[in-house]
């Protein structure tokens, strides 16, 4: 397995979130300009707050990606009933460019994590070519693998994912 597939494989991502893949395209995903989402690091729910800037790889501008961004872990990690939480896609993101070129068909839901700590997860899929996607029904229970398979963007590309918590008074010291 491959140093960069290590951590979502520890992190479960791979296996609770998508099958096995090879990264293919660099992706970058920073939080107000200086926050780097490095994977199984804990971001501070006050750092998260806004959308995140996530720059795409590729070769070719031509290109074009979907983003996912969700939660395996909604509402509480020991009990997950409503696997998985999408909180954001953007679809039509030009290769080369960053997520806001995209054409956002679920807007960016701020990470508030309750009980436990979540994982939040950034999937990028190389579409074959600019497509409509199908926005799912509803933001809880939804299934990235089914997602895929419903829009033919077959396997991910590239991922990322953070854990986060709830701030209580003593941590925000």
């Amino acid at each position: 397995m491959s140093r960069l597939m290590e951590p979502l494989a520890v992190g479960r991502v791979i296996g609770e979130v998508v099958d096995s893949f090879t990264p293919s395209v660099k992706m970058s995903v920073t939080y107000n300009s200086y926050t780097q989402v490095c994977n199984g690091h804990e971001l501070l729910p006050s750092v998260i707050t806004s959308r995140p800037r996530v720059q795409i790889g590729g070769d070719d501008m031509r290109d074009a990606y979907t983003l996912i961004m969700t939660d395996p872990d909604a509402p509480g990690p020991s009990d997950p009933y409503l696997r998985e939480h999408l909180h954001w896609i953007v679809t039509d993101i030009p290769g080369t460019t960053d997520a806001s070129f995209g054409k956002e068909i679920v807007g960016y839901e701020i990470p508030n994590p309750i009980i436990g700590i979540h994982r939040y997860v950034f999937i990028l899929f190389k579409q074959r070519a600019r497509q409509t996607v199908t926005p799912p029904a509803s933001t809880n229970h939804f299934n990235t693998r089914k997602f895929s398979e419903e829009n033919g963007l077959g396997l991910p590309v590239a991922a990322v994912y953070f854990n986060a918590q709830r701030e209580t008074a003593a941590r925000r010291r």
